[in-house]
């Protein structure tokens, strides 16, 4: 039996979980997901099990670190991206006391995937929508999503058809249909059925 390529949703404890799930869906963007998950644990055992404290003190003799292990892909602008990232997400536990408070501060999905785009780096739009699915929290149904974003997305597509067989049918809890291609918190529409 292989690794399991399509990754199940979590319930975050720490922002190291937060923090792995984000730096995954940065590392396999543009890859293959399998490329990734087969590699994972070194990217784990790498960035200290994306402990966030510590990755952002990491300087240049960490990237050097990383770079020249065989475990991972050397990608040297996604690794000081991910160092950069830790201390944003540091940054925004503080101010928010929380991340998970950070996230639910927004009225719509669309503002809050426009706010975290903003604030870290290689974090597109596919990827927002992962780290939010992944972590629990309200996106927009996948079908709608999925025709505002450009391209072919069968990993995310099976990552949601895994979640529903498991039981889950939270895609736009707490949203309603918003305006363009957003939805908004606090909704009454009802939720769709997978």
């Amino acid at each position: 039996m292989g690794t399991r390529t399509i990754p199940e949703r979590i319930e975050p404890k720490t922002l190291a979980d937060y923090f792995a799930v984000m730096s995954r869906a940065i590392f396999q963007a543009g890859l293959s997901w399998h490329t990734i998950e087969s590699r994972w644990e070194a990217y784990l055992r790498l960035f200290d099990g994306f402990d966030p404290v510590l990755v952002a003190a990491y300087g240049e003799g960490d990237v050097d670190r990383i770079l020249a292990d065989g475990g991972v892909v050397r990608t040297t602008k996604k690794i000081v991206a991910t160092i950069e990232n830790a201390r944003t997400l540091l940054e925004l536990d503080r101010e928010h006391g929380g991340f998970r408070r950070y996230l639910r501060s927004f009225e719509s999905y669309e503002a809050l995937s426009r706010d975290l785009r903003g604030r870290f780096k290689f974090l597109g739009e596919l990827s927002v929508y992962y780290l939010l699915f992944r972590v629990g929290e309200a996106v927009p149904r996948f079908e709608e999503w999925e025709q505002t974003v450009p391209g072919d997305h069968p990993r995310m597509r099976e990552m949601v058809a895994l979640a529903r067989t498991q039981g889950w049918d939270g895609e736009g809890a707490g949203l309603s249909a918003g305006p363009g291609k957003g939805a908004q918190r606090g909704g009454k529409k009802p939720l769709a059925k997978g």
